[in-house]
């Protein structure tokens, strides 16, 4: 299988994960992302495929003229049945049409164009992300899987996005980012020998860059000051600066 076809079978694992996620699941409970009820997560996620989709068949398409919350408010005029059935068939279609296109091919989104490759592992980081809004608002501990990889492999190659983003000066000095995945394999990334190093494990990296958890609870430790300040602003979704959420769980805005 090569790393494509490999990657788009971990996007429709994740897909199967959070479909489990919501089976009988209450959809108006309340999520950590402040306004947003579980409805609202799966809204989010079916506009956001569909709009992945017409990039592709609908070159032009792309709508940048409504934000997050104003796509929410739209979704709540449909039942959670109809923001269900809205979510499969919509990321049915996603799928079957990325599994047409070469890895390589650039599509316009939010942030800075992505290959195919990129915008299916972008899609993948919004499903795990969204997903844990919603086990979250449920009480459920989730089990990580090796899939946790494509996230922090956008969290990387996202750090100057996320200053940018904030009209930040980027970075100057390299960041070496060491993470122990779920099954205990060491997984790195930037140059070795670098002075800045982010380590810990895999999810607690990937719940910081998706702004699901504050630094302080995630086991992270950054040496150096470029590290510290990455850590401050880490961001792996497109789009305006995101609130990230306040130190032990406690509720600060919507993410992403």
């Amino acid at each position: 299988m090569d790393f494509f076809a490999e990657l788009l079978a971990d996007l429709r694992a994740e897909t199967a994960d959070l479909e489990a996620l919501l089976e009988g699941a209450d959809w108006e409970l309340p999520t950590p992302a402040e306004g947003w009820t579980v409805r609202d997560q799966v809204g989010h996620l079916a506009w956001f495929d569909e709009a992945a989709t017409r990039v592709v068949t609908e070159p032009g398409s792309l709508r940048t003229d409504v934000s997050v919350d104003d796509l929410v408010i739209e979704a709540r005029a449909l039942r959670a049945e109809a923001v269900h059935a809205w979510f499969r068939t919509a990321r049915a279609r996603m799928l079957e049409t990325f599994a047409t296109l070469d890895p390589r091919t650039r599509l316009p989104w939010y942030g800075p164009p992505m290959s195919a490759a990129s915008f299916a592992t972008a899609r993948l980081m919004e499903t795990w992300a969204h997903g844990q809004d919603i086990a979250d608002a449920l009480g459920v501990t989730r089990t990580p899987t090796a899939r946790l990889r494509h996230v922090a492999t956008l969290g990387v190659r996202a750090m100057p996005y996320g200053f940018a983003v904030r009209g930040l000066p980027a970075p100057r000095d390299p960041v070496r980012v060491e993470l122990t995945m779920p099954d205990g394999t060491p997984w790195t990334a930037g140059p070795e020998g670098a002075a800045d190093v982010v380590r810990g494990p895999m999810l607690g990296f990937c719940l910081l860059v998706t702004q699901r958890r504050h630094l302080a609870d995630t086991g992270l430790v950054a040496e150096g000051a470029t590290a510290g300040e990455w850590m401050a602003v880490a961001q792996a979704f497109a789009g305006p600066p995101g609130k990230g959420r306040a130190p032990s769980g406690t509720i600060q805005g919507d993410t992403g």
